[in-house]
């Protein structure tokens, strides 16, 4: 059975391989035994027919290739992360969507009414999770609390007066650790009472209508503010930036490539989240809204404006192998965060012991599947210079990233706003995980840890800003077999 099951699979990889890459050149050292070919299926005008033709090869700032993470991700991540994300303790996200922005007035609107989101009822919520961090972990028998008693508490964090000894010892010390945290993210206050829980099933990531200068103030604020760019380096195709001519932005990449690898990675972090999210606008496009009911799909000639090599003058490919990078970051947090899950103390816990198994059991799946990639992120080589010099630029590096988080509050639309908020706090966990290392080591295997933490809401952004990741590179699969057909 397994014979057969591994030969099935190889078929599977190889016709997968041969079908996206037909039209590319594997450049790198590693094709032994690949097909190569030195041209692509072009119009009549000399234009590539597939824009991702040039997305091949190795990455920079790391020794992974664009083809080994496609088939890692599209035949092993990303069936089981999207299961994942299905069940309920990652399905319910609580947030404040009505934070005022800090830095200016918000004009912006969204053009469609599917910019709302549609808040979930607490009656729906599993009372696991209501409970806040009441069942952060398991507990010895006998010390249980008991579901009646944590629905006392008038607030996420409360010490209940009937909980036990053990318990209130162990929120104290989750109280203290959090205090004195330094956060990646400007966290929302699950208490304030515009706080709410979200489905996000049931209020997907897609286009809105919501574009124009309301939007692109957001970004250009990120880019031209908080990654290390002084503003006499023009980032390429800027629409706010005044006019460059022809320039195509070759003087921004060679600042970049000046500067040292921990601001590299910033700019490169921020750049495939943002290809990311407009991978996601591009797959989910409304393409028809007639007759009662809307019409979503993706849109080819929305992703060549994005990321065609011509229309974007080569920008398009840069932009993708960032999403890689960011891709393999976020994989490698999970990789160094998989000790603190597979302790038996840790429970997802929405209440249903059975669900929350099957929860569970399905995350260390993929914790396991990620631990077989051979070609992680080395976060070592970051941060690694000058102690006093390392920490102040880990300082800076936070600072920036938080103040970022902040700028989510300021985007108009409010289904944008929900899953920027949730990517972005994805990332900042990943970001807490990978400089928290030696605190994961020496996690204790049965009582909660003094050293690192990670709340319900971290972890459910963590998760699901993953997956966003994952889909973006199964969508780009969908994509180019898209154009090769059309084509």
């Amino acid at each position: 059975m397994w014979k057969l099951t591994s030969r099935a699979l190889g078929g599977l990889v190889t016709v997968w391989f041969f079908g996206n890459f037909v039209c590319c050149w594997f450049q790198h050292s590693s094709n032994n035994g690949r097909p190569q070919t030195q041209h692509s299926d072009r119009t009549s005008d000399g234009q590539d027919q597939s824009c991702l033709c040039h997305l091949t090869g190795v990455l920079d700032d790391c020794f992974c290739d664009v083809e080994s993470i496609d088939v890692f991700n599209n035949f092993k991540i990303y069936p089981q992360i999207k299961k994942l994300t299905e069940r309920d303790y990652f399905r319910y996200y609580r947030v404040n969507l009505k934070r005022p922005c800090p830095f200016w007035p918000d004009d912006g609107h969204c053009s469609i009414k599917d910019c709302h989101v549609e808040p979930c009822p607490e009656s729906k919520v599993p009372d696991g999770i209501k409970s806040g961090n009441y069942n952060k972990y398991s507990q010895a028998p006998g010390t249980m609390v008991d579901m009646q008693e944590c629905e006392q508490a008038k607030e996420l964090g409360a010490i209940n007066s009937t909980l036990s000894n053990q318990s209130k010892e162990a929120f104290a010390d989750w109280t203290r650790h959090d205090d004195a945290q330094d956060h990646f993210c400007e966290l929302d206050d699950e208490t304030s009472p515009d706080a709410e829980y979200v489905d996000l099933l049931l209020n997907p990531e897609r286009y809105t209508g919501y574009k124009g200068p309301s939007a692109w103030r957001v970004w250009n604020s990120i880019y031209e503010e908080n990654c290390f760019k002084p503003r006499s380096v023009y980032r390429p195709l800027n629409p706010l930036a005044p006019s460059r001519g022809d320039d195509d932005g070759e003087g921004f990449y060679d600042w970049l490539e000046g500067l040292c690898l921990e601001k590299r990675v910033f700019y490169r972090l921020i750049s495939g989240l943002h290809s990311s999210i407009n991978i996601h606008l591009c797959a989910e496009y409304l393409l028809d809204e007639g007759w009662g009911r809307a019409v979503w799909g993706p849109n080819i000639q929305e992703f060549r404006l994005r990321f065609d090599t011509a229309e974007t003058k080569g920008e398009g490919t840069r932009r993708l192998k960032n999403l890689y990078f960011l891709y393999l970051i976020e994989l490698r947090a999970l990789y160094k965060v998989a000790p603190y899950f597979e302790r038996a103390i840790v429970n997802l816990y929405t209440g249903n012991a059975e669900e929350d198994g099957e929860t569970k059991e399905l995350l260390l799946r993929i914790f396991n599947e990620i631990k077989t990639f051979p070609m992680h992120f080395d976060e070592k080589s970051m941060f690694a210079g000058n102690k006093i010099e390392a920490k102040t630029l880990k300082e800076e590096f936070r600072l920036h990233f938080k103040n970022i988080s902040r700028i989510m509050d300021c985007v108009g639309c409010s289904k944008c706003r929900l899953w920027g908020k949730l990517q972005t706090q994805g990332l900042g966990t990943a970001l807490k995980i990978l400089f928290s290392e030696k605190e994961i080591q020496n996690l204790p295997e049965h009582s909660p840890s003094k050293g690192f933490q990670l709340t319900r809401h971290e972890i459910v952004a963590l998760i699901n800003a993953f997956a966003r990741l994952s889909t973006s590179i199964h969508q780009l699969h969908n994509f180019r077999l898209m154009l090769k057909e059309k084509g």
